[in-house]
C-alpha cells in the first residue's frame, strides 16, 4: 500500500507542527488569517462539504473572487479526498456551465458578484448537487441543485470531523486546472497531490529561495497555475504570507497594495509590467520588493531593461505551463539574460527537438519538451490530446525555443503561431521585441496573416504609447534596421488594445483573425496594401 500523503496537510498543518500558528498566513481587503485560523477555516468548510455530500474523487469547481475562502475551499477539498477546480471569473456564463457540465462536477462554489448572471446559465449539467454562493445571491439555482450560503456551509458540519484527512496517495489526483484556451477549447489538466510539493521543492526553494519573512503579491489569479502557486503553495508552503486581492488586477489598484501590504515578492505578466511602466506607477511603491517574476508569456528585452531601470528591482523571466503545474525553466536573480526564458529549474530537464523527434545542435531552433515530476497525468476525457502532449516522460510544450551553447533557452513562438516568410521561419517574439524597443510602442502582437493567393505574410498588430506619433513606415524602417528583411512585418495596424486571456496572455487566434478581417475591409476599399489602421 502506497504511503498517504495529503497537500493539504503538507501547507498547512506542518506550519502548526513547526510552531507558526500565531504567524499572518493570508491577508488583503477579504481579512486577515493566521495560520490557526486558516487551518481552523479549512477544516469548518471540509466538514460542510462532506455534509453537503461531496464525496472523495469528486469534482468541487470554483467560480471565485481570490480570497480567504477561496484559498480555504481549495485545501478543503483536497482535504476530503475531493478535487478543487478553480476556474477563471473572466468566462461567460455559458462557458461556466460548459466547464461544470465537462468536469461533472458535483459541487460549485460561486462569489455572490457573479451568481446572478452565473446560475441561470447552468443547463445540462446532470451531475451538479449543489451550488454554494459566498455572500449575497439567489435562492433559486437549476432544477434539482441546492443552494447554500457560504455561512450554512459553514454550520452544516462538525469541523473537528475534518481533522484527520482523507488518506489520499503522492499519486492520488488532488487538483485540477483547465488549460487557458489560446489556442482552442480549454482542457482540465489533472494533477497529483505530490505534485504541489514539488512545485515548492524546486521553483520556489531553489529559485525564488522563498522563506517565512517573505510577503508575495501576485497579479495573477489563483484560477492561473501561476498565480495558485505564488499566491498560495509557495508561501503557505514556508510559512510565509500571502495578499489575497477579490478585484482585477489594475496599475492603481497594484499600487495601493504595494504601498499597504509591503510585499518582498511581486509576480506579474510581461503585460502588467508595461501597464506599470505606462502608467508610471511611483518608484517608492516597489521599493520594499527584492524580487519580482514574470510568466504567462516571455518577457521581452525592453520591457525588463525599462523596468529594472525605473525600480532598480530584478524580474527573474521564466516559462511554465498549466500542465507542468508551475515554472519549470527560468532566469536566476543576478544573472539574469534579458530576452530569454533563462536555464532549467533544478529537478526539470529540456530537450529541444526536430519534426521527427531527434535532439537538434545548440543554436538550432526546435520543439521544446520538458519533464519533471509536476507535470499532469494528461487531460480529463481527452485521449488524443493527451497522447500528443504527454510522450511518455516527457511533456511536449507546444512551443519553439533555441538552446544557447551555455545551456539558455530562448522563446521563439508558439509552435502554431510560427511564421514562414520567403521560405524562412520568422519567430513572432523576435519581432515583437525589436518593436518593443521603439520608445512609442507599448505592446505588439505579430502574427501571420494569408495575402491574397494565400501566402503568410508577417502583420504587426501594434499599441501605441499615449501621444506617440510614429507611423507604420516609421515602424517597418525601424524594423528593418535591427531585422532581416524577410523577418520584417508587411503591415502594421494600430490598434486601441490587443485581446488577452484572463491570464495575460495575447489571444493570437483571435488577434490573427482581426487583422485579417481589417486587411479584407481595406482591400475592398482599394486601400494601400500597407494599410495603418484601425485605431
Amino acid at each position: 500500500m502506497p504511503e498517504t500523503f495529503n497537500a493539504c496537510t503538507y501547507l498547512l498543518d506542518r506550519r502548526l507542527e513547526a510552531g507558526d500558528g500565531e504567524r499572518i498566513a493570508v491577508t488583503g481587503p477579504r481579512g486577515t488569517l493566521t495560520y490557526l485560523a486558516m487551518h481552523d477555516l479549512t477544516g469548518q468548510i471540509a466538514a460542510g462539504l462532506r455534509e453537503m455530500g461531496v464525496r472523495p474523487e469528486q469534482r468541487v469547481m470554483l467560480f471565485t473572487v481570490d480570497s480567504p475562502r477561496m484559498l480555504a475551499t481549495i485545501l478543503a477539498a483536497m482535504r476530503i479526498g475531493a478535487i478543487p477546480v478553480p476556474v477563471s471569473t473572466m468566462m461567460r456564463p455559458e462557458d461556466l456551465a460548459g466547464v461544470v457540465r465537462d468536469s461533472r462536477a458535483s459541487a460549485l462554489v460561486v462569489s455572490a458578484e457573479f451568481a446572478e448572471t452565473g446560475l441561470p446559465a447552468l443547463v445540462d449539467v446532470p451531475d451538479l448537487r449543489s451550488v454554494v454562493v459566498d455572500g449575497p445571491g439567489p435562492a433559486l439555482g437549476p432544477p434539482g441543485v441546492a443552494v447554500w450560503d457560504f455561512e450554512q456551509l459553514l454550520a452544516a458540519g462538525d469541523a473537528s470531523e475534518a481533522t484527520h484527512p482523507y488518506p489520499t496517495w503522492e499519486d492520488t489526483t488532488g487538483l485540477w486546472l483547465y488549460t487557458s484556451g489560446t489556442t482552442g477549447v480549454p482542457k482540465a489538466a489533472m494533477h497529483r497531490h505530490a505534485s504541489i510539493r514539488v512545485v515548492c521543492e524546486t521553483y520556489a526553494r531553489h529559485v525564488l529561495g522563498i522563506a517565512p519573512g517573505d510577503r508575495v503579491l501576485a497579479v495573477p489569479k489563483m484560477f492561473f497555475a501561476y498565480g495558485l502557486g505564488c499566491t498560495a503553495f509557495f508561501p503557505l508552503s514556508v510559512g510565509a504570507s500571502t495578499v489575497l486581492e477579490p478585484a482585477r488586477s489594475t496599475p492603481d489598484g497594484v499600487t495601493a497594495n504595494l504601498l499597504e501590504y509591503r510585499p518582498t515578492l511581486f509576480a506579474a505578466s510581461p503585460t502588467f509590467f508595461a501597464a506599470m511602466l505606462g502608467a508610471s506607477v511611483p518608484t517608492d511603491a516597489v521599493a520594499s520588493v527584492r524580487l519580482a517574476t514574470s510568466a504567462g508569456e516571455p518577457l521581452p528585452a525592453p520591457i525588463y531593461q525599462r523596468f529594472v531601470a525605473r525600480y532598480g528591482v530584478d524580474v527573474i523571466d521564466g516559462i511554465g505551463s498549466t500542465e507542468a503545474l508551475h515554472i519549470f525553466m527560468s532566469n536566476r536573480r543576478g544573472q539574469v539574460r534579458p530576452g530569454t526564458s533563462g536555464t532549467p529549474v533544478p529537478g526539470y530537464d529540456a530537450r529541444i527537438v526536430d519534426e521527427a523527434g531527434l535532439d537538434v545542435p545548440a543554436g538550432t531552433e526546435g520543439h521544446l519538451l520538458v519533464r519533471g515530476d509536476s507535470t499532469a497525468l494528461g487531460y480529463w476525457c481527452r485521449n488524443e490530446a493527451t497522447r500528443r502532449a504527454f510522450q511518455g516522460e516527457w511533456l511536449r510544450t507546444g512551443d519553439f525555443y533555441l538552446a544557447s551553447p551555455d545551456g539558455y533557452y530562448t522563446y521563439l513562438g508558439r509552435s502554431d503561431d510560427m511564421i514562414k516568410s520567403s521560405g524562412m521561419w520568422v519567430s513572432p517574439a523576435e519581432v515583437e521585441a525589436r518593436l518593443l524597443e521603439h520608445p512609442e510602442v507599448a505592446l505588439a502582437a505579430v502574427v501571420a496573416v494569408p495575402d491574397q493567393v494565400g501566402l503568410d505574410k508577417t502583420v504587426a498588430c501594434v499599441v501605441r504609447t499615449p501621444d506617440a506619433t510614429v507611423a507604420e513606415a516609421d515602424l517597418v524602417e525601424f524594423c528593418r534596421a535591427g531585422l532581416a528583411h524577410f523577418k520584417c512585418p508587411r503591415t502594421v495596424l494600430f490598434v486601441a488594445e490587443l485581446p488577452m486571456t484572463a491570464t495575460g496572455k495575447l489571444r493570437r487566434n483571435v488577434i490573427r483573425a482581426d487583422a485579417a478581417d481589417a486587411l479584407a475591409r481595406a482591400a475592398e476599399l482599394d486601400l494601400a496594401p500597407v494599410v495603418p489602421i484601425l485605431e
